[in-house]
């Protein structure tokens, strides 16, 4: 970027950064290989979900976050708008990567052990409710809690839901982009009231469905436990992440020369937006625990139960520590969220934080708990974060790249997000 106001200059995705991230997605390819080689292939499938889920709810934190831009009538985020349109474009690959994984995990089956100890055939994923006989009255397997779930909790009716909440997501959020797009060509306000009104739109249906979408594909893992809190707590993570990523992205390209007219101030107004909801997230956790701990309902208590094996305890309580903490103690003043190294390693924390929200969420119902903590998170769930990583990387970086210009230059509120100051 030669001067303020040249909004010209592509991005280029050249350099270390795609060589690296090729190499994260051979090394994730390789373990996850490995894994299934290894007669692993229920924790193999549980790290391909928990990460599948993690990549597509940043990308939904994208369409989130220009949605309430556009419905705000916010001017100062949209000097970094291409950055989760870029999310944007990538969303509709990253559903079908967590689809995919869905369905190979309810249709493969390996021999697993049941609670009473006998061997039984069952899906890779999702076991508690898709194992075959659970619904059937005669049958050995039958279990009339998931009989009495089986309406909502079948499978035709379980990945159509999954399909009609990522097409929609994905559907509205590429309207937002072509909008967006065809603003930077014609100019005016037409296209940006379209945008507003797909934006309401958008807020509507994700206000509805984002707590189903988070029921189906994790709280579901362990059908015979609910919790009602448990959807908005997902919707908290992904928020959460999802800022931290899209800050993260930003600093990076601004360290490297683009995004000229990005400033502290802008940085700053994600810095608050990131620290405020990770206090929304800590209350959230803390009011599902708390409920739970106090109420001492047993149906209720089998999930923190579980969670307190020696296995996980340190990793749970590790999770808050680190996803309240970080932002509470880093991010609290004002100058933190102005220095671009702190604010930068806060963002890492959090990601590397949620990562390890959403495998307390995950892995202590599904594979249960191995030798000890220190053989909970190992090489398959390394190896597997490293890939999706760098597919993350891959992508978002190669979508930004299509896009003309770095800033929409045409939007009617350009000129306060330039000047923004705080």
């Amino acid at each position: 970027m030669k001067t303020h106001n040249s909004f010209d200059e592509r991005f280029e995705f050249t350099g270390n950064i795609k060589t690296w991230s090729l190499i994260a997605i051979v090394i994730g390819i390789l373990v996850i290989a490995l894994g299934f080689i290894t007669n692993q292939g229920e924790r193999t499938f549980d790290n391909l979900l928990l990460m599948g889920y993690y990549f597509t709810c940043v990308c939904i934190a994208g369409v989130f976050f220009c949605a309430i831009q556009y419905v705000a009538q916010a001017g100062w985020s949209v000097a970094i708008l291409r950055i989760p349109h870029a999310f944007i474009k990538v969303l509709p690959y990253a559903a079908a990567i967590l689809i995919a994984i869905i369905v190979a995990g309810l249709f493969l089956t390996h021999t697993g052990v049941s609670e009473e100890g006998k061997e039984v055939v069952v899906p890779y994923l999702y076991k508690t409710w898709a194992a075959k006989g659970l619904t059937n009255t005669g049958s050995e397997n039958y279990d009339a809690i998931i009989a009495g779930k089986s309406g909502y909790l079948n499978i035709p009716f379980f990945l159509a839901r999954m399909i009609i909440f990522l097409g929609s997501y994905s559907l509205l959020g590429w309207l937002l982009v072509k909008y967006s797009n065809n603003e930077d060509s014609l100019g005016g306000m037409f296209n940006y009231d379209k945008s507003f009104k797909v934006a309401c739109l958008f807020l509507v249906i994700f206000g509805f469905t984002i707590p189903l979408f988070a029921f189906d594909a994790i709280m579901s893992l362990e059908a015979h436990w609910f919790s009602t809190m448990f959807g908005w707590y997902n919707f908290a993570a992904l928020w959460v992440s999802g800022l931290s990523v899209i800050t993260l992205v930003t600093i990076y390209l601004r360290d490297k020369g683009y995004l000229s007219w990005i400033t502290e101030d802008h940085l700053h107004n994600m810095g608050q937006l990131i620290f405020g909801f990770s206090v929304f997230w800590t209350y959230l956790w803390f009011a599902q625990f708390l409920l739970t701990y106090y109420a001492n309902i047993p149906e209720e208590t089998e999930y923190f139960y579980k969670r307190w094996e020696p296995q996980f305890k340190i990793w749970f309580w590790l999770n808050i520590v680190i996803n309240f903490a970080t932002p509470l103690l880093v991010l609290m003043s004002r100058d933190s969220k102005r220095m671009i190294p702190i604010l930068k390693t806060a963002c890492i924390i959090l990601i590397l934080g949620h990562w390890l929200d959403y495998f307390i969420m995950i892995m202590p119902g599904t594979v249960g708990p191995q030798s000890s903590w220190a053989t909970e998170i190992g090489w398959i769930e390394a190896g597997v974060f490293i890939g999706f990583a760098g597919l993350f990387t891959f992508m978002i970086f190669t979508a930004l790249s299509t896009f003309t210009s770095l800033i929409p230059k045409k939007h009617p509120l350009l000129e306060e997000s330039l000047h923004h100051h705080i």
